[in-house]
């Protein structure tokens, strides 16, 4: 019998094992849920809920926020995030709206989120947005019926998510039912099922500029939902790391994975990622991308400063 088992039954000892037990799980939930900030809370207490983390990009808001005013269902509630800071207009703009909104002090990802979930105890599922992610017309409604829809297929879905221009996975599968593959090759190379800044949809400009419209060979995000939406019902499996930005899931799968684990001495960019794509892929509960909902992603860190430049300049291309 190993130390643990004698002092869980030896009678001098047990009571005294269950209290550092009962700590010990109290200290671990506590380095996943609390935290120091506000917390301004308009929920109805709806069964879904969107969070949209934010913050950092205040320039994309009048486009990003205002597609998220126009599309969002009235019955689910909005929950508006920032990690590290309490941004004023934010807090604005959630007003103005009736949004929730959630600020803390302290920058980390992960825990933001577990936050964020625990403080809508009703809701069954989440959506997640990243601030930016432009949304498009039906894209709340066609996800919630992707995700039902891949539930009477042949797998299990952990996750479901758009399609999404720039991003590993959906850059291929846009060009591919556009039948743009020759084209992109013939300007920027290789095409593959592949994330990491290493690939051209992650690093170039020049390939966040095409997948934008740049010389309007790429139809706007608008017109590919509208065009995707109306084929047959359709979902697929991703079979790559899948970059986060726009996703829909069960209150469940967090739960089941224990929420996000949370790393207190780091920001925890991509962690959350990390662990998501793990466990659905581990749990056999894939990640599963609708065929018929398209949105838009601004662009990754290495594209970011130039395309902000460009975003000045062609905001047409990201209007509403």
């Amino acid at each position: 019998m190993g130390l643990k088992e004698v002092l869980k039954t030896n009678p001098m000892t047990k009571g005294l094992y269950a209290n550092l037990k009962a700590k010990k799980d109290k200290k671990a939930h506590d380095n996943l849920f609390d935290y120091h900030g506000r917390f301004i809370n308009r929920s109805n207490g709806t069964e879904y809920v969107c969070i949209v983390l934010a913050g950092y990009k205040e320039y994309l808001y009048p486009t990003v926020l205002g597609r998220l005013k126009n599309y969002a269902p009235e019955d689910m509630d909005v929950c508006i995030v920032t990690s590290g800071k309490f941004c004023e207009t934010v807090n604005r703009i959630c007003e103005e709206n009736n949004w929730s909104y959630l600020s803390t002090e302290e920058n980390n990802v992960c825990l933001v989120q577990n936050v964020a979930i625990s403080l809508h105890p009703n809701a069954k599922f989440i959506f997640k947005l990243d601030e930016d992610i432009f949304i498009t017309k039906g894209f709340f409604e066609n996800l919630k019926r992707a995700y039902k829809h891949s539930e009477e297929g042949e797998y299990f879905p952990g996750v479901a998510a758009p399609l999404i221009p720039i991003n590993g996975y959906g850059h291929v599968r846009v060009l591919e039912k556009l039948g743009l593959t020759e084209e992109y090759c013939r300007r920027f190379g290789t095409l593959k099922y592949a994330a990491g800044h290493e690939r051209p949809v992650e690093s170039s400009p020049d390939v966040a500029k095409f997948f934008w419209g740049e010389d309007e060979i790429i139809p706007d995000i608008d017109e590919m939902n509208e065009l995707f939406s109306q084929g047959p019902v359709e979902e697929r499996p991703v079979g790559i790391r899948f970059s986060i930005g726009a996703i829909l899931f069960d209150r469940m799968i967090w739960e089941k994975m224990g929420y996000f684990v949370v790393n207190r001495k780091a920001v925890g960019l991509g962690r959350d990622e990390e662990q998501l794509c793990s466990y659905c892929c581990l749990n056999s509960r894939p990640i599963v991308v609708s065929e018929n909902v398209v949105v838009g992603h601004f662009s990754f860190g290495p594209q970011n400063e130039a395309m902000k430049e460009y975003y000045e300049t062609h905001k047409d291309r990201f209007a509403f």
